[in-house]
């Protein structure tokens, strides 16, 4: 699978702008610079308006009960957070002036028509809206890589989703792990889940991340996560609707460090040794002569040590070599070898 011609043998980096834009466009396009400037691969925006993702009602279960949004309306909380559509142009463009890939969510039809023609390069997929099989079956239609979160997904909702993509001839894939609370906590994690849809789907998996801190990120790259998604932000302190589970941009940079880090660290699953390691073996143990040995003397515990470093026989050898005798008169620090053994 590739993402606007860039294959995911590393990790992709997808820097969230969600709401922090805080409806400001000069705000957006400084955390646009600031992804590129940590490391990022790609920004993502969501696309919707107010009223293509809920109802403007006052009925109860539009109001947002608890949480970080607690006392908002659907409508109202969206009203502010979106990201008008006449931005994403600019935005598109700002984004590749610094080389990031530029893409987004969208929440209806008319949102993904919107994508496509902008030749966003990829769809994304959130949680909430991997049961609406025809929102995704109209995205994958247009033959982009296919992004989609799993945050409060059964099985059987994967299974539909990814059913979607192959009916319309798509199967540019990846299924993110994450868990739809905001901010996300560890223990509900479940990062081995990652293998358990690598196994399951035989789909490209990554990471949607809305935990604090680095860490759940790290363990997902070690577990194979191919995408890794964090919310960004300028600094926390600035507030908006996303913010207290957002990433500053000194932290983003941060864990977009570790993450080449451990890539590195990671390394191959073929076991040999690394020239470091070829030259560290100079610094293991052999077999040394540790007192004058004269010709035909008896080679004892007492004359034979094993040592560093590495220049004469293994250590395994001490065994064969005890009670024989030595070739020739033998110096004191000498590395023991075959030919001075008779």
């Amino acid at each position: 699978m590739k993402i606007n011609g860039k294959s995911l043998d590393k990790c992709y980096i997808v820097a969230e702008l969600s709401a922090n834009h805080n409806g400001d466009f000069e705000r957006a396009k400084a955390i646009i610079k600031a992804a590129a400037d940590a490391g990022a691969d790609a920004i993502k925006l969501q696309t919707y308006k107010p009223e293509t993702i809920t109802l403007n009602s006052k009925r109860p279960e539009f109001n947002i009960k608890g949480g970080l949004w607690d006392g908002y309306r659907l409508y109202d909380l969206y009203k502010e957070a979106m990201t008008p559509w006449q931005w994403h142009e600019p935005l598109m463009q700002c984004a590749s002036q610094y080389g990031l890939d530029c893409f987004s969510s969208p929440f209806d039809s008319s949102a993904a028509e919107l994508m496509a023609s902008l030749d966003m390069p990829a769809f994304k997929i959130a949680s909430f809206e991997i049961t609406d099989i025809p929102l995704i079956t109209k995205c994958a239609q247009y033959g982009k890589p296919m992004i989609i979160s799993t945050g409060c997904a059964h099985l059987g909702d994967i299974d539909r989703a990814l059913e979607a993509c192959y009916k319309v001839g798509n199967d540019q894939i990846t299924l993110l792990k994450c868990v739809s609370s905001y901010p996300a906590i560890f223990k509900d994690m479940n990062l081995r889940v990652i293998e358990t849809l690598r196994k399951t789907f035989g789909c490209v998996v990554g990471l949607s991340d809305h935990t604090l801190g680095s860490e759940v990120a790290l363990g997902a790259v070690a577990l194979g996560a191919k995408i890794v998604e964090k919310h960004l932000t300028l600094k926390r302190s600035d507030g908006g609707h996303d913010s207290a589970f957002s990433m500053e941009a000194s932290e983003f940079a941060s864990m977009c460090v570790q993450i080449r880090n451990l890539e590195k660290a990671l390394g191959s699953d073929k076991y040999e040794l690394s020239e470091a390691q070829k030259n560290a073996r100079k610094n293991a143990r052999s077999l040394y002569v540790c007192a004058d040995v004269k010709k035909g003397e008896i080679f004892s515990e007492e004359n034979i040590r094993s040592v560093r470093p590495n220049l004469g026989l293994m250590p395994r050898f001490l065994p064969d070599i005890l009670g024989k005798k030595a070739r020739r008169d033998i110096e004191a620090a000498t590395p023991l070898s075959w030919d001075l053994v008779e």
